[in-house]
Formats: C-alpha cells, structure tokens, sequence
C-alpha cells in the first residue's frame, strides 16, 4: 500500500506560509495589550487609570472622601437633630394614630340606671320569656301603678306595682333545680285527669313556682331542669342555640349497620329532616343500644326517628342536658345546681 509522503507543499506548510496572522513580533517577544488594537487601559505614563478616570460614577467628593449616607440618594434614618434614634424608640411598634391626638371631655359619669325595661322585668319574676313578655304588654294584661302599658320600652322604677292579668308581681329569687325522672310521671305542672306529674317529686324545693324546661315523656327517664327564670328556659329550648342532648336508647333489635348509615346521614320524617349530631352504638352493649347525640326539639322526635326505620324503643333515658348530668343522682331524685352550673348555662344560650 502507497503511503502518501509528506511533501513540501502539501499538507506540510510551516507556520509562516499559511497566511496566519503572526502572533510574535521579529523580535521574537509577544505583542502588548496597547498593540494588539484593545482598547487601552493605561495612561500614558503606564499607570492604571484611577476609578474617577475610567468612566465610572463617581462615588468621592472633591476632596476624596467618601460622601456619607445622607448624600448618597438613600432616605435618611436619622432624626431632625442629626442623632439616631435610640433602640427603645426604634422598637416600637407603629401606631397609624401617634400622629394624631385624641382629646375626650372629661366629665361626669352617668350614674347606672335602677330601672328595668318592663319586659325584662317579667322574664326575670319568671312570668315568661322577653318575647312572650312583649305579646303580653301588647295585648294589655300588664299594668304599671294601675296604668294599662301598650308601649314596648317602658321602664319600671323600684317601687313600681307591676300586675300581670290583675295579679301583683313580686320579684323572686332565681331557682334553679335538676331532676333524675323515673318513667310513669308526666312533664307538666298540673293534670286534670289525676296522673302524677314531675312537680309531685320535687314537693317543697323551694317557695318560688318553678316550671320545667322541655319536656320528657312519660315513660322517658333522665335529667329534667326546671327554674323559674323565664328567659333562660326559653334560650334552653330554643333550636338555634343547638343545646346539646344525649340519650341512650334500647331497642327491640340489633340496630343494622344500613340503618345506622342513615341515621348518620339524616332521616326525613313528615315533619321534615332529622339531622343528627352523633350516633354511636353503647361500648361493651349489645347492637340493640344506641347512644344518639342531637339538639332538635320537636316532640317525641327520637322514638319517632327509630320507629321509621321498623324498630322499637324500648328504654330511653336523657343522659345528658346543656352539659348538665345525673351523675350522683338517683332516680326520682333533685338537686339545686350550683352557681358555676348556672354560669355555664348562661354562658350556652
């Protein structure tokens, strides 16, 4: 096989017949950056051009000092006096109204009022709720030192004579008292067909007409509040202040998982949607206990609510009232509640 020989002229140029531009001067030495056609950044004498020199901004006065803050386009920090601010005012917090200054005129205070709105006066001798209070002086049964009253706003004074269907009101002191119902006992204060009702089993608790807050079948069993203070039982009863109720609820059968669901997810009756809060079955029971959570009021609505599904309640005991418990309190039995329980039930509505 021919090799090609390596020929002038052929592939085998040196260096100078290429026609490349010669790097090194005859001399032999490279070429400086002042002849290489850059620009040049030397001063005549060979010195580095100084910053003010190449174009820059200048950043130094006159004198060759470096200007202050103050000079330099920044905003200032400084106060007016030329002296920063010490670091208790700089820590402070800012306050969009520390420019201005609020003056108020100092005087007097009016002394608290000793009276009552006439409504409210009603509720608390316990004759009924505001609302219910305010139908009652419309309608003309409440008087003020004889004087029929119509207008809503009236206010009573100490001293005033208040009658309500020409009975003499007199304030009374707020009672407040829980009952552990057994079954057999109806909740109403009096009935004309001779049956027991809950006031038999609270006998002489006190000298104030109390009345019993909702209601409880006859053969419910469980926790019962009764009070005389009108306006709070109405709160209590009210669906809207979503006052919580448990029962614990025996049935005929095992409660089917199915069923269970549906109760979970709301059961509509003819009366509307029952919409429950909890449902649970009763831990170490069988499937036939149910422990059920819920704040709607209307009447007999839990047995209403099993018997649409095709069971039975069998037992059924209100374990729980507007956080209030018969834990202590046995059967037929009452208790005045103390005065932090009164607190929280006011807190509730």
């Amino acid at each position: 096989m021919n090799r090609r020989k390596n020929t002038p002229g052929r592939g085998n140029k040196d260096q100078s017949e290429r026609g490349d531009k010669k790097p090194i001067r005859s001399g032999g030495k490279s070429k400086s950056y002042s002849e290489k056609g850059d620009k040049k950044s030397f001063r005549s004498d060979g010195k580095s051009k100084p910053y003010s020199e190449k174009g820059d901004k200048k950043s130094f006065r006159s004198d060759g000092k470096s200007k202050p803050f103050s000079e330099r386009g920044e905003k200032k920090s400084y106060s007016g006096e030329g002296k920063s601010r010490p670091y208790a005012e700089k820590g402070k917090k800012y306050n969009p109204k520390s420019k201005f200054k609020i003056t108020r005129k100092d005087g007097p205070k009016k002394p608290a009022s000793d009276e009552t709105r006439l409504n409210k006066y009603l509720a608390h001798a316990g004759i009924a709720s505001r609302r219910e209070a305010d139908e009652l002086i419309r309608t003309g049964l409440v008087s003020v030192n004889g004087e029929i009253i119509t207008e809503m706003g009236h206010k009573v004074k100490p001293g005033d004579e208040v009658k309500y269907n020409g009975a003499k009101i007199h304030q009374e002191t707020k009672r407040y008292v829980l009952l552990n119902k057994p079954k057999d006992y109806i909740t109403t204060v009096s009935d004309d067909r001779g049956r027991n009702t809950v006031m038999n089993l609270l006998g002489k608790a006190c000298k104030e007409r109390i009345y019993p807050v909702g209601r409880l079948d006859r053969n419910t069993t469980g926790v019962l509040l009764f009070t005389n203070d009108g306006e709070l039982a109405k709160k209590l009863t009210h669906p809207k202040h979503g006052i919580r109720k448990i029962y614990h609820v025996h049935l005929d059968q095992n409660l089917k998982q199915a069923d269970f669901d549906k109760i979970k997810a709301g059961v509509t009756l003819e009366d509307g949607k029952v919409s429950v809060d909890e449902v649970s079955y009763v831990s170490g029971a069988k499937k036939n206990e149910v422990g059920l959570e819920i704040h709607i009021g209307r009447n007999r609505i839990v047995r209403r609510l099993f018997e649409s599904l095709g069971y039975k309640v069998t037992k059924l005991d209100r374990v729980v009232f507007a956080g209030l418990t018969k834990k202590n309190l046995e059967r037929g039995r009452w208790r005045f509640l103390t005065e932090q329980e009164v607190s929280t039930l006011k807190r509730l509505s």
